[in-house]
């Protein structure tokens, strides 16, 4: 079984396009490419990675499709589309025919509307994302947990995946209103959830491995171990540590479970979820 990175980025550093990073962010304010990522994935034997947008504009895709078509690293790509245009469906049409493009995904935390993932608009762009088999990403704070179980529920054939564990604030040991609302919404079978991101939401630089644990505990009590993906989040995650203290966080977690319970975390779920397909050479 290969193991996979569900959650990684690339960008040639412009500072409109990666307009979301502020001053304290200089360390991504460069550009970061597969030669970049390949020797840390080699270091922590990962064979590859699903490449996911960092900026809402369809030139972002074909910027990842190109990459991906150029490096076998790169095993799926998770894009950008304008779910709420009325040509949704003719652009879903278009990517459906790029093998490499799995999935979509809008950065729903950054909109002012609480409720923007519950507009009539948006809610049809998801229902179109089915008839071309595109799973959807959702990237939400825990304030957003509420309308998403409003948005899953309407779709219960539609592949969701919530990306780092929903964001709850870890340095502030956020713990248990996260918990009771992501409770319900890991109660949905179509939904799994991306161990991911979470060294970001602790304090940079100043952390130790328990701190996570908690938040672990609670992915793995309430997605069991079927419905969760690895994922790095680099090279966000070098706000606060390296891609090997980042892995090394759930190797250490995971290392008390089963070889195929480990099979499962660390790339199966991923390639089952993603449809991986042996084109791209996968088992």
């Amino acid at each position: 079984m290969l193991r996979i990175d569900s959650h990684q980025h690339f960008w040639i550093y412009n500072p409109e396009r990666q307009n979301w990073m502020t001053d304290e962010m200089g360390v991504l304010k460069k550009d970061f490419v597969p030669a970049d990522l390949s020797a840390l994935l080699a270091e922590c034997s990962i064979d590859g990675s699903v490449a996911v947008q960092a900026s809402q504009a369809e030139v972002e895709n074909e910027f990842l499709l190109d990459l991906a078509s150029k490096s076998s690293l790169i095993k799926g790509v998770v894009g950008w589309v304008d779910l709420q245009s009325s040509t949704v469906t003719e652009r879903l049409s278009y990517y459906s025919t790029q093998k490499k493009m799995r999935g979509f995904r809008h950065v729903i935390h950054d909109e002012p509307d609480i409720n923007f993932m519950l507009r009539p608009s948006f809610l049809r762009g998801i229902r179109a994302l089915r008839a071309y088999e595109f799973t959807y990403d959702l990237l939400i704070y825990p304030v957003h947990l509420p309308n998403a179980l409003q948005l899953v529920r309407q779709f219960p054939e539609q592949p969701f995946v919530i990306d780092h564990i929903a964001k709850p604030n870890i340095g502030k040991g956020q713990l248990f209103e996260w918990k009771k609302h992501l409770a319900a919404l890991a109660g949905i079978p179509n939904v799994s959830c991306k161990i991911s991101g979470m060294v970001t939401e602790a304090r940079w630089k100043n952390w130790k491995q328990t701190d996570f644990f908690p938040y672990l505990d609670t992915i793995v009590e309430l997605f069991g171990i079927k419905r969760i993906l690895y994922g790095s989040d680099w090279p966000v995650c070098t706000l606060s540590a390296s891609y090997s203290e980042t892995y090394g966080i759930v190797k250490t977690y995971f290392d008390s479970f089963s070889r195929g319970e480990q099979d499962d975390f660390f790339g199966g779920n991923a390639i089952r979820f993603y449809g991986l397909t042996n084109d791209e050479g996968l088992p």
